[in-house]
């Protein structure tokens, strides 16, 4: 596996928007990032967010914040309300109640691919590749979210087109070098192992360009050692400037890799705090141990 993370394809995201690093002209007065107490700026705000399907209430008043730089760990039993909520962050549920803020900017309502060019990306529970594509052609996919080549420059391959084309070939190579897939470059989505398909999601997600990273159950399927190469992995796309939203039930995995953890139940948050705090806490052993609250 790659130990460098690739120069341009996954740059780092903690800067500030372009608007909030430009000078302020004579009279006026430069944008300021809200800043928390603790200094750490958020990038995605849940506030109070409740999603119906018809009498079912799949998340119930969910609240929490994710700051730039960070790795939060969401989890829960299953039909906790995890991958709802991911779906309702991405643009695939509308919440019923609430609102969503990334990176400053309401969110709510907007299209998938509106999101997408936003900065956040994300990996599902099962695998989506396109089966009959390279690996390399899956992960170009990804990069021409932010192309801006027009059908009459792609009809007449126009030099915009053609230097596009390459860009986003180069990409895409050091983007499997960068998750350890490099040698598979040319072979079809359905040939590759189930690990590797993992891996080659995640570099289609990050050729997005993503601020944020949002993971279902990457390690759903690995065996220990595929595992503790995913945590690694993880760690390194951190290091490259990519903020972390993590779906995981390997508590260990979990543990290991996160900052903070947030935990749901029946669609409510229940818990939220540091790994070693959520690890002690009553609810959350009652939550995964079946057993009441007041015998936890």
């Amino acid at each position: 596996m790659g130990e460098t993370a690739p120069k341009s394809s996954v740059p780092a995201q903690g800067a500030a928007p372009a608007a909030e690093q430009t000078s302020p002209t004579a009279g006026q007065t430069a944008p300021v990032a809200e800043q928390t107490p603790s200094g750490r700026e958020p990038l995605l705000e849940v506030d109070n967010v409740t999603l119906r399907f018809g009498g079912v209430v799949a998340l119930d008043g969910v609240d929490f914040t994710l700051y730039k730089g960070e790795i939060l760990g969401l989890i829960g039993p299953n039909g906790a309300g995890k991958t709802t909520c991911f779906n309702a962050m991405t643009g695939i549920y509308q919440p019923t109640e609430g609102e969503i803020r990334f990176q400053g900017q309401r969110i709510t309502g907007k299209k998938r691919h509106q999101i997408t060019k936003l900065g956040m990306a994300r990996t599902f529970q099962n695998i989506r590749l396109f089966p009959e594509m390279t690996a390399l052609e899956n992960v170009q996919v990804g990069a021409d979210a932010h192309h801006k080549t027009s059908v009459i420059s792609a009809l007449f391959r126009l030099p915009r087109h053609w230097r596009e084309e390459r860009e986003g070939r180069e990409k895409a190579e050091r983007l499997l070098e960068f998750v350890g897939i490099r040698d598979r470059i040319h072979e079809y989505a359905r040939n590759l192992s189930y690990g590797e398909q993992r891996r080659l999601e995640i570099a289609r997600a990050l050729a997005t360009d993503p601020a944020l990273l949002c993971l279902d159950e990457p390690a759903a399927g690995f065996n220990p050692a595929e595992k503790e190469d995913l945590l690694q992995l993880i760690r390194r796309i951190r290091d490259t400037g990519v903020t972390i939203l993590l779906i995981e039930h390997d508590m260990r995995l979990v543990m290991g890799v996160t900052d903070r953890i947030v935990v749901l139940e029946f669609g409510k948050k229940i818990a939220e705090g540091l790994p070693a705090e959520v690890r002690e806490d009553h609810r959350v052993i009652a939550a995964y141990l079946g057993v009441p609250d007041d015998a936890a």
